[in-house]
């Protein structure tokens, strides 16, 4: 990986050397790759993040943006097809879909022979096949103490037999974690095979073959704390310039192996059926190169946009939804430029979390209990999405999102309640008076009442600090801001330092699981960022855990969920609605709910790209 400098590459085309390169306000322009002699444009691929990523080390990692770069990059042996509706689950490395027993505690993989890692220093001039050895120990990595997986609890909680001990010998005897012992719940059987063997049952455990991806021990070890600057996978691109907080490029991995463009669009969807009859049989990946800004700030992400500089807008800023899509379709003067769109509701939550630790905000106590209740009913999430979200999100009742297992659109709660005079009164009830008369609302044994919610300093951020403000002003308790990089609040709440954070979580399989598992008291600190403890919750998350997806499954997640309503570690605001914009060059965008690994689906057209106006 080479390191990328502060210089902006605006554009590179492949070809002879009388090919000429006009560099013209920020545009490209290029030569017909039809014309006599030349060769064909290098297709490339613009557009931004609106927050920065953290690293590539699939096991330290746990944002959205950094494992949408991991990706395209690592690959796990099972993925999404692209266009399925309901979604479908396809094979990615894995030469046929995992053995599963019956009793849902043994999971057999067979990866397909010929898939070849990018080649890499740490190789020392070799081709390295990704065998399953990789996979067992990409999966041991998430129980090695040094790393701090945020994926480790989840993991630990399936029970895969003896890793849990190899991590417990590791802390005690404070020695490296020993990679090599072989345990009985996670072998290679052979070169191509491999076994995870569970102390329980987990009929959904199918699904984490969609987010494990395989690094090579050689590359991990060659690099050691830096890993996350050498992410090296079999996927269909590499990173090739890395500008922290700031720019990603990749490019083609030259030992991709030859994959072709292949889906089962719904038979009910006549534009899916038509995009798979366009793009079937096309060799995987269409793009060459992949460039991605940071652009924090909306308006100047929404600008680049519209000056072409990027191709794509992913997730509209809802600001400019009322310009960009009046009346949810594409502007006039936009759809002129042929600019087309994708709208597609959310399977994910806008939330804010309460430290269930601190000393003001949290606890199990009933004037505690009232505290965080009467927070969320002096809030108006209706406001927050007219104003705010611009009507691109509808009001969540719970943690559980659409498109996933447990989402039930007919339940009702107190978590969408508005109710300004029933927050007084419970405040008013538990002693949460003004006793120095100040103006300010005080806690019950006359300390201070003072929120403080960490918050980023992006526009939409300030819009919603503005509603914190104002709804808490309204009720008398004093709210102040902690701004900072998502990076540092992260590390900052993982360390349950945060009162109080705004975060968004997108689901990244067709279950609500992982949502539950935000309050599960065996993950704090870390998917649990809440530090949520509560033993009659961790109870329904383990029974649900263990049963299929019946209607007692689906029962035990609403207890659940009220159960979460009633204790309020969390206020969940809403539901999303994504909007991606794009100029008619992009060809073959879909927006999948559950996977990241688009790029390789979608074509450039070179020739319309080249003349960017």
């Amino acid at each position: 990986m080479k390191s990328g400098g502060v210089r902006r590459v605006l554009g590179e085309v492949l070809g002879s050397a009388l090919m000429l390169v006009v560099l013209c306000a920020g545009w490209v322009v290029a030569p017909s790759a039809s014309a006599q002699g030349a060769a064909p444009a290098q297709k490339v691929f613009r557009y931004a993040f609106p927050v920065a990523e953290t690293g590539f080390d699939p096991v330290q990692i746990s944002d959205l943006y950094s494992a949408t770069i991991i990706a395209n990059i690592i690959e796990s042996p099972l993925t999404y097809d692209y266009l399925a509706r309901p979604v479908k689950l396809k094979l990615q490395t894995a030469a046929e879909m995992p053995e599963v027993s019956a009793d849902f505690k043994t999971y057999t993989v067979r990866i397909r022979p010929g898939i070849y890692f990018a080649d890499d220093p740490a190789f020392k001039g070799k081709k390295r096949e990704l065998v399953a050895a990789d996979y067992v120990f990409s999966l041991k990595r998430i129980f090695d103490p040094r790393w701090k997986s945020p994926a480790y609890p989840s993991l630990a909680d399936e029970q895969v037999l003896g890793l849990e001990a190899l991590r417990k010998k590791s802390i005690e005897e404070r020695a490296p974690f020993d990679y090599d012992t072989e345990i009985e719940g996670l072998r290679a059987l052979d070169r191509y095979t491999y076994r995870i063997t569970l102390g329980k049952p987990s009929p959904r455990f199918i699904n984490n073959f969609t987010g494990t991806g395989a690094l090579a021990r050689e590359v991990v070890e060659a690099y050691g704390d830096k890993i996350m600057e050498h992410p090296v996978g079999t996927g269909p691109y590499v990173l090739a310039e890395w500008q922290r907080s700031s720019r990603m490029v990749l490019t083609r991995n030259p030992n991709f192996r030859e994959q072709f463009y292949e889906a089962e669009p719904p038979a009910d969807d006549p534009a899916a059926q038509a995009l798979h009859a366009r793009m079937k049989g096309k060799r995987l990946p269409m793009i060459d190169r992949v460039e991605i800004a940071v652009v924090q700030e909306s308006q100047p992400r929404w600008l680049a946009f519209l000056n072409a500089e990027h191709d794509m807008i992913e997730r509209l800023p809802a600001e400019f939804s009322n310009l960009a899509i009046p009346n949810n379709r594409v502007a006039p003067n936009l759809a002129a430029r042929g600019i087309s769109m994708v709208r597609t509701p959310g399977s994910d939550i806008a939330f804010t979390y309460f430290n269930m630790q601190d000393p003001v905000v949290g606890g199990y106590t009933p004037e505690k209990v009232a505290l965080r209740r009467a927070i969320a009913l002096a809030y108006d999430t209706q406001t927050e999405i007219r104003l705010v979200r611009r009507n691109q999100a509808v009001p969540a009742e719970s943690t559980l999102p659409p498109m996933t297992f447990g989402f039930d659109p007919k339940w009702k709660s107190e978590m969408s309640l508005y109710d300004p005079a029933r927050a007084k009164a419970l405040l008013d009830l538990y002693g949460y008076v003004d006793k120095n008369g100040d103006g300010w609302r005080d806690r019950p044994d006359g300390g201070p009442l003072t929120l403080i919610y960490s918050t980023s300093p992006d526009q939409t951020s300030r819009q919603l600090n503005e509603l914190w403000k104002k709804y808490m002003d309204a009720v008398h308790i004093k709210v102040e801001f902690k701004i900072g990089q998502w990076p540092e609040q992260l590390k900052a709440a993982r360390a349950g330092k945060v009162m109080m954070w705004g975060l968004g979580q997108s689901a990244s399989s067709p279950d609500a699981d992982g949502f539950l598992a935000l309050a599960y008291g065996p993950q704090k600190g870390e998917g649990n960022l809440a530090f949520f403890d509560l033993p009659a919750f961790n109870k329904l998350y383990d029974q649900q855990t263990l049963l299929g997806d019946t209607p007692e499954r689906l029962a035990l997640m609403q207890e659940a969920s009220k159960l979460l309503v009633a204790y309020m570690p969390m206020k969940v605001h809403a539901h999303r609605i994504a909007t991606d914009l794009m100029f008619p060059w992009v060809i073959g965008y879909q927006r999948h709910p559950f996977m990241r690994e688009f790029w390789r689906y979608i074509d450039i057209d070179p020739e319309r790209a080249a003349a960017r106006k």
